[in-house]
């Protein structure tokens, strides 16, 4: 099916939001935990899968919905429809800071490719299915598994990138390297593979990781300051152990250095 032609504009900085507006009848299908506010008229729906293949039957809607649990998602998804006589709008944030990139499908061949989490919403008519990898090292090595999303069809999508989001587009042939965990997404002509980052000091000091992505052109790239693995890392880090101490407490200075430190806290 075609998609629905859905308006949006995007506020803030670091915490984004994008706010959807949507003519009578129009709807936007979401993941479940992204939706913000909404107004009158606004009607939620849980559906199977995406609701891009209606006339499909319920063996049909079961196999689509059930593809979603090999990418760590839900089998049903959330639809917002505008069953109002007069425009409404929803909005939906996204879930750590870092800035949400609208796709425009039509405008990418029809297809575009990302990382498992990275979808935040979509027109209705959009497919939202999985992408293979074809080659051992990526699935093995790669960061995102054999199985990353692509999105399929000729209307908006969202997705979101962790921190700052680079934008590159690649020419024919040309390359580029990347933190596995970098890679948000990008169109269906880039060439994705891993490659070893080589050299004993490298593999054993380095501390960036035994592989990096590879990106071959012609097509765009979309990249990541901060993945949330890395952003959840340096939290469980800094988080309490065993026992509530804290990283202060380890030291000569004890609770003493807390205090030095601002925190105050009996």
């Amino acid at each position: 099916m075609n998609a629905h032609e859905i308006d949006y504009k995007i506020y803030g900085e670091e915490m984004q939001f994008v706010e959807i507006e949507l003519d009578p009848k129009e709807s936007v299908i979401a993941e479940s935990g992204g939706f913000m506010m909404m107004n009158d008229a606004i009607e939620m729906d849980t559906i199977f899968g995406d609701g891009s293949n209606e006339e499909e039957g319920i063996m049909g809607k079961l196999f689509s919905a059930g593809k979603r649990l090999l990418t760590g998602e839900g089998l049903f998804m959330t639809l917002f429809s505008n069953v109002g006589n007069v425009k409404k709008k929803v909005s939906f944030a996204a879930p750590y800071p870092g800035k949400i990139i609208p796709i425009d499908l039509s405008e990418v061949d029809g297809k575009f490719i990302c990382q498992k989490d990275a979808f935040l919403c979509a027109a209705k008519g959009v497919s939202v299915g999985i992408e293979f990898s074809k080659r051992l090292g990526r699935g093995l090595f790669g960061g995102e598994g054999f199985i990353m999303e692509k999105l399929e069809g000729d209307g908006m999508a969202f997705v979101h990138a962790g921190g700052n989001m680079s934008k590159k587009i690649l020419q024919t042939g040309e390359v580029l390297k990347v933190d596995t965990g970098c890679v948000v997404g990008f169109t269906k002509d880039i060439d994705y593979d891993i490659e070893f980052v080589g050299g004993i000091k490298n593999t054993v000091f380095g501390g960036e990781g035994l592989f990096f992505a590879t990106l071959k052109g012609p097509g765009i790239v979309y990249v990541q300051s901060l993945p949330f693995s890395r952003l959840a890392a340096r939290v469980l880090a800094l988080a309490p152990q065993t026992g509530n101490k804290t990283r202060g407490e380890g030291s000569i200075l004890g609770g003493i250095g807390n205090l030095l430190d601002g925190d105050n806290r009996i």
